[in-house]
């Protein structure tokens, strides 16, 4: 009856091999699990935000795969024999992962400097009404207030200018600082795949580079897409508007505009508060 049994398999998508001794092998390990993760925050934003870029920008991410899938197949490099002693799959010529997040994280870069350009003065000029409403609201507390009013005022003074902080737009500074974090992520993912003995430094170094170029043709692609009017036809779709995709991420953050929202509903509800307490 033993014989019978048939041999359980491994699901590889999440199955890698490390030196359960070394802390570095075990972080690698762990790197290694960042396209999965990556493609969970794509699925995620994509359902919560229904944005056209994120949406274009996961398309490309599946385009550079298809990519990667086709150069295996086409060079068919295999993976160094360490991997092949311990039971690994598939073609190393180039490195997905390393194909992956460089997609990623250039991708993510182009989209940040070159094509985000969130309105800043609209966005001033939006902030400093809400600044008006707090010093008229500031003027109500201190007089009705006794001594601790200024105690108040600094206080509500403290909370706006750290309110202003967190939703001013992202500056260029900004973005460039999250752009470098997001390739210095890429590196070390990279870099894991050299560690774990998954790849060779060559096959990691031409993932890097077909991704880097499928990321730069995708962002021509698109820009070509949005300059023609094409997104801005699929957007006008029956079936497009009635999943409510918009397009509102390359003027403006992604929460700002549920935050606009949820602001007015605030100041209206404190009006109408205001009012029954006059009553």
């Amino acid at each position: 009856m033993a014989d019978n049994v048939t041999p359980l398999a491994s699901l590889s998508l999440t199955h890698v091999y490390y030196n359960p001794d070394d802390p570095i092998s075990l972080l690698c390990a762990w790197l290694a699990l960042v396209p999965q993760a990556l493609c969970v925050v794509y699925a995620t934003l994509i359902w919560s935000t229904r944005e056209a870029e994120v949406i274009l920008m996961f398309a490309g991410q599946l385009a550079c795969e298809a990519a990667n899938f086709a150069l295996k197949r086409l060079i068919k490099e295999e993976r160094p024999a360490r991997i092949h002693s311990t039971g690994g799959k598939g073609y190393g010529m180039p490195s997905s992962h390393a194909q992956f997040v460089s997609f990623w994280a250039v991708a993510l870069g182009l989209f940040l400097l070159a094509r985000h350009t969130p309105r800043e003065q609209q966005q001033q000029q939006k902030q400093k009404q809400r600044e008006k409403k707090k010093q008229v609201t500031n003027v109500k507390t201190t007089k009705n207030g006794s001594g601790n009013g200024s105690l108040f005022k600094t206080l509500t003074d403290s909370a706006t200018d750290l309110e202003r902080y967190a939703h001013e737009p992202w500056s260029f500074a900004h973005r460039f600082v999250a752009s470098l974090g997001a390739l210095v992520l890429a590196g070390a993912v990279a870099w894991s795949r050299t560690y774990l003995g998954y790849h060779t430094e060559k096959q990691v170094l031409v993932g890097c580079g077909a991704g880097t170029l499928c990321a730069v043709a995708w962002f021509v692609v698109t820009h070509v897409v949005r300059q023609s009017g094409l997104l801005g036809q699929i957007l006008d779709f029956p079936v497009v508007r009635w999943f409510r995709v918009r397009d509102l991420v390359v003027e403006e953050d992604l929460p700002q505009a549920g935050w606009e929202k949820w602001e007015e509903q605030r100041v209206a509800r404190r009006e109408v508060e205001e009012r029954k307490k006059a009553l």
